[in-house]
């Protein structure tokens, strides 16, 4: 029993580890990269989120929409930010509405402290009260050298990666309360850096001790913040970021000998969200395909 468009797991999990062929099945896009997978039919959602409100950044693609969507099927109202894709958006949006998720898009830029109060504020209005912020929009612009990364590149890479993930914090945290949760998505690089992703890399080691600090800071509350470090994962920031050569053996230094997709993603995002976490903060959970992180 095969892959087919309907069914993300039809058939055995050897049969969908093997990218290989399972990438000649997937839809594509106009350059023939299969595109991502956002849901998974096997997954059963229990109920974990009932009743809570979150903002995902980054919510219209990749691991932010699997995520808004594993969110919705266990019973949270979303609020989805993002910067570009108006398209991909409408999407998300129109998918989780199918599910019967109650749904917010807000676009603007995460990096603005004005834009953080305001998505901020807009959440309260609508659904009055915040529960969840997943910090999960990030950029990256692969250069051969450290010479190639213009100030400008730079800045724009710390703004969005970090300093809009504390923006958005200080924001959310008025109207945070015991038992609810900041997530944070940091990366394999933070661990293991990459040649092509120098600034990139550095962001993701600071949030993963923003993620520390502020669990530290905000332990005496009953807020919980905690990190997700992908590895490898197949979403549109490769395709769109990448050299075809890279693209054609992305996720082959894993044991696993393959990318990630961002359904296999979400349910961490939601056992981090949901009170099966309870008695954890400060923590990041490597989901790489295998890869040994110590640190």
């Amino acid at each position: 029993m095969g892959y087919n468009k309907d069914n993300f797991l039809e058939g055995s999990l050897t049969d969908f580890i093997n990218f290989e062929r399972i990438s000649e099945e997937l839809p594509k896009t106009e350059d023939e990269q299969p595109l991502p997978y956002y849901e998974r039919d096997d997954y059963k959602a229990a109920g974990k989120l009932e009743g809570k409100v979150a903002i995902v950044t980054g919510g219209n693609s990749g691991i932010g929409r699997a995520v808004s969507i594993a969110y919705v099927r266990e019973g949270a109202k979303v609020v989805i930010a993002f910067y570009g894709d108006q398209e991909g958006a409408e999407e998300t949006k129109a998918r989780l509405e199918e599910l019967g998720g109650e749904v917010l898009l807000s676009k603007g830029d995460i990096g603005d402290a004005d834009y953080c109060e305001t998505l901020v504020q807009k959440t309260i209005d609508r659904f009055g009260r915040l529960d969840i912020v997943v910090n999960n929009a990030s950029m990256q612009k692969p250069e051969d050298s450290l010479k190639d990364i213009t100030d400008e590149s730079m800045e724009k890479t710390f703004k969005t990666n970090i300093f809009g993930m504390m923006r958005l914090a200080r924001a959310a945290l008025p109207h945070l309360s015991l038992g609810s949760a900041i997530i944070n998505t940091t990366s394999s690089t933070a661990y293991e850096g990459n040649a092509l992703l120098i600034d990139y890399s550095a962001t993701k080691g600071a949030i993963v001790s923003f993620t520390r600090s502020l669990s530290m800071n905000l332990a005496k509350e009953g807020i919980r913040v905690n990190a997700v470090a992908p590895g490898p994962i197949w979403t549109p920031l490769i395709t769109e970021t990448f050299p075809d050569e890279s693209v054609k053996t992305f996720g082959k230094n894993t044991p696993m000998d393959r990318p990630g997709q961002p359904a296999e993603m979400a349910s961490a995002y939601v056992f981090l969200a949901c009170n099966d976490s309870s008695y954890m903060t400060g923590q990041v959970l490597h989901l790489n395909g295998g890869v040994i992180v110590n640190g």
